[in-house]
């Protein structure tokens, strides 16, 4: 259920999914709150602590995928937290007149949320990919952010039922406060969509290919090529064949279903009947005019209305030594004491 606190995010829609329009930290105080909160009631409730919030990155990609499939584009609809990722939503947001507050790119807002609320006992679990990537990104992200704490990981192939049934209970016996689901657009969305009112868990968010990254797998695009917005090519060069059809063949097709989406706009707004004209000064009646005489015929008046299978590890906990790449050395900004005057409401 979405807070009274995030009604109050400005928001907006790319062929057909809702967006919310908020800056990192806004969006990390507020799954920090939905973190602490739902300890809080760990401490003072048995059983079931409310349901799992979602977290969404929606890029151009994504929304191809849900524009094909209103079932998906059902569940993206359906997150807490639907953030925007990438320059074709901005410069889709940007034709509404529209500006994204902040680049919500997933591989980059996940380190930044450890780091900017280490320190506090947090645990995160890890799920997807294949068994060796899995552990490899589980090691390195032990190292890289030694102030919260690895409480397991599994792999993402769970379409046998015995899969399914271990990583469920693995992760509802760790009950950590974030699920990384590493799955891939649109798997990741659905199965959170699926399986979160079963999971003792704070937060679930979708992070596509972050497991790569930390496995090394693939390599980040250089800072300024990011800056400029242009990190695909990066990927594309690196994965040609895997990722040719979502770039070469995606980013045209976006484009134009978001120029035919803004067009269809403007029709329909080109079709509203115009407006009733405003009553001759002369003939009309005040509108604080006394009740007229029964006599008296009552003027007419009206307006007009534009109606791979593997092995998993849990319970691990990492040695307080810092670790790889430094990304995690030292407790960040700070935990509740960070955001004291943020209390928004329960999300059920």
């Amino acid at each position: 259920m979405e807070s009274s606190s995030e009604a109050q995010w400005p928001r907006f829609s790319v062929l057909g999914v809702g967006l919310h329009n908020a800056t990192r930290r806004q969006a990390i105080a507020r799954m920090e709150a939905i973190i602490r909160r739902r300890r809080r009631r760990r401490r003072t409730e048995t059983g079931p602590t409310g349901r799992a919030a979602s977290v969404f990155f929606v890029n151009a990609h994504t929304l191809n995928l849900s524009a094909a499939d209103a079932s998906y584009r059902e569940t993206l609809n359906t997150g807490d937290f639907v953030l925007a990722d990438g320059t074709g939503v901005r410069w889709a947001a940007r034709l509404q007149g529209v500006r994204v507050a902040e680049n919500m790119v997933g591989t980059d807002f996940v380190p930044e949320m450890f780091q900017t609320i280490a320190g506090c006992g947090y645990r995160y679990f890890m799920l997807g990919a294949d068994a060796q990537t899995i552990a490899a990104a589980a090691h390195y992200a032990a190292a890289a952010f030694p102030h919260w704490r690895l409480a397991g990981w599994h792999h993402g192939y769970l379409a046998a039922e015995p899969a399914l049934t271990a990583a469920l209970a693995e992760i509802n016996a760790a009950r950590p406060d974030v699920l990384l689901v590493g799955m891939g657009n649109p798997v990741q969305e659905q199965w959170i969509r699926q399986w979160a009112p079963r999971l003792d868990v704070g937060l679930c968010l979708g992070i596509g290919g972050l497991f790569d990254y930390w496995a090394g797998n693939v390599s980040r695009a250089p800072a300024w090529l990011r800056r400029l917005g242009h990190e695909w090519t990066w990927r594309l060069l690196q994965q040609p064949r895997l990722k040719a059809n979502r770039y070469l063949f995606g980013h045209p097709l976006f484009i134009a279903r978001v120029l035919r989406e803004r067009w269809t706009a403007g029709r329909g707004r080109l079709a509203e009947p115009p407006a009733a004209p405003p009553p001759d000064k002369k003939t009309a009646e005040p509108l604080a005019a006394s009740r007229p005489d029964k006599k008296k015929a009552e003027p007419q008046c009206g307006s007009a209305r534009s109606g791979p299978q593997g092995t998993s590890q849990a319970g691990y906990v990492p040695d307080d030594t810092g670790g790889a790449g430094g990304s995690g050395a030292g407790a960040g900004v700070g935990c509740s004491d960070s955001f004291n005057d943020f209390d928004p409401t329960a999300v059920s």
